[in-house]
């Protein structure tokens, strides 16, 4: 999967938020904001192709869970972006 063209993350005023830019992307009237983890997800994976075990190693990597914990959340968060049309 990948994230979609025209999908950016910002820091404002301390909170992450995904905009959208581009044609494609006009009718996309949600703000979305991020968690550090959800950002730090972003910022590994915006750009690239990725798989649910990327998400995984990125939050293994980061944090200290265990990998079921992770993958859930991967899960979790790959779900929502799907949902709401980044991925």
């Amino acid at each position: 999967m990948r994230i979609k063209e025209g999908f950016n993350m910002r820091n404002v005023c301390g909170e992450y938020v995904i905009l959208a830019t581009g044609r494609q992307n006009v009718d996309f009237s949600q703000l979305i904001s991020l968690n550090e983890s959800a950002a730090l997800v972003w910022e590994a994976v915006h750009g690239r192709d990725f798989e649910i075990g990327d998400v995984v190693k990125v939050l293994l990597d980061e944090y200290e869970v265990d990998e079921a914990t992770a993958r859930k959340d991967a899960e979790a968060l790959i779900a929502k972006w799907q949902e709401v049309g980044l991925v």
